[in-house]
């Protein structure tokens, strides 16, 4: 709780607004009653308002400072629908496709984070990853010079020897299936980047393997290398301070003794405290088991290099974590900016809407 204890003090100075798209889920509604009661902003649910008042009955769960919008009936949703067709026209989408499309929780809530009327999106507790990414990607989309979105789950141990007094970053846990060397090396940057924001600590990057410096030999080994190598250069780039190593063990990463033994001239072994995964099957899996073995509190995926802040909880996380990872996505609005320079700076569909007013109409 300690980690997460800072956060919720951070965004009490700074409070933000919240959407939930799935707003009858009993978790959501805790969620949001907690985000309310600590004065972190003012959450927003998504769903009709009967069914939503319906659930809080029975959950005795007050909805005081909970605002609720309903998609099928909102008076912003003929200029969404616009918007998102102006964006998707090129795909073929009819305007009716759009309407549909807007009607639905998670391409509402969505559409609000882009155009400001939220400030960060949770969502995940009923849908799955592609269902809650699937609308950020086509309205909220990728920040500047970010090429790879990915995910991040922030796990906090009870051991404070463990990563950073107990705190690790782990991706990716949730999108790139089988990442590139090129796609390894973004998610290694973007998620260093991740932890010296919220951490205010220079980041100490293992890419993990089933190897450590060499031991085996195999193509994943020399693919889990090439992306330590290129993410030294583009954190380089970037003026990004933080220490990337690999390929290493798990055991090598993080236990110092064993870290000694195998290697001695590694500013990450035995004190990382953000681990890549070289692909999504042992990056889920691990962040799962150590969510359930060790008992941590874990908050993700939160996804990285998004324009807007966004996260898909686990269909197993509690109000709890759900409350955590908002509080997380809160902190990051204060100054996405610094995170990902030149992020939101423009409404969806702006370009292709003016550019449609700007032509002549065709002659018939």
């Amino acid at each position: 709780m300690r980690f997460i204890g800072n956060v919720i003090e951070k965004l009490q100075r700074h409070p933000k607004r919240v959407v939930f798209p799935e707003g009858t889920e009993p978790r959501i509604l805790q969620a949001a009653r907690q985000f309310y009661a600590l004065r972190l902003g003012a959450p927003i649910v998504l769903g009709n308002p009967a069914k939503v008042k319906k659930i809080a009955v029975e959950l005795n769960t007050s909805l005081e400072g909970i605002r609720i919008i309903d998609p099928l009936d909102n008076e912003d949703l003929e200029n969404f629908t616009r918007r998102f067709h102006s964006l998707r026209r090129n795909q073929g989408i009819r305007t009716n496709e759009a309407r549909e499309a807007m009607q639905q929780p998670n391409y509402f809530g969505t559409m609000m984070v882009a155009m400001h009327q939220a400030d960060v999106l949770v969502s995940g507790t009923v849908h799955s990853t592609g269902s809650v990414l699937r609308p950020l990607l086509q309205i909220v989309r990728a920040a500047p010079d970010i090429p790879t979105v990915s995910s991040c789950m922030i796990m906090e141990v009870e051991d404070s020897r463990v990563g950073e007094n107990g705190v690790l970053f782990m991706a990716d846990c949730g999108v790139v299936t089988d990442p590139t060397v090129g796609q390894l090396a973004d998610i290694a940057v973007t998620t260093a980047r991740l932890a010296h924001h919220m951490l205010a600590v220079r980041p100490r990057v293992a890419l993990l393997s089933f190897s450590t410096r060499g031991s085996a030999s195999h193509s994943s080994v020399d693919k889990v290398q090439a992306a330590a190598a290129m993410a030294k250069r583009k954190a380089a780039q970037l003026f990004l301070e933080a220490d990337f190593d690999g390929e290493l063990q798990v055991d090598a990463a993080l236990v110092p003794e064993i870290a000694e033994r195998k290697l001695h001239d590694s500013k990450v072994a035995g004190s990382a405290n953000v681990l890549i995964f070289p692909e999504l099957n042992s990056g889920n899996i691990a962040s799962k088991l150590v969510r359930i073995v060790g008992h941590a509190n874990a908050y993700g995926h939160i996804f990285i290099g998004l324009n807007r802040p966004a996260a898909d909880v686990s269909r197993g996380s509690n109000a709890h974590d759900i409350l955590g990872v908002a509080a997380i996505l809160g902190v990051q609005a204060t100054d996405y900016q610094k995170l990902y320079p030149g992020a939101d700076t423009r409404l969806p569909g702006d370009d292709t809407m003016s550019s449609q007013k700007g032509r002549k109409p065709a002659r018939k």
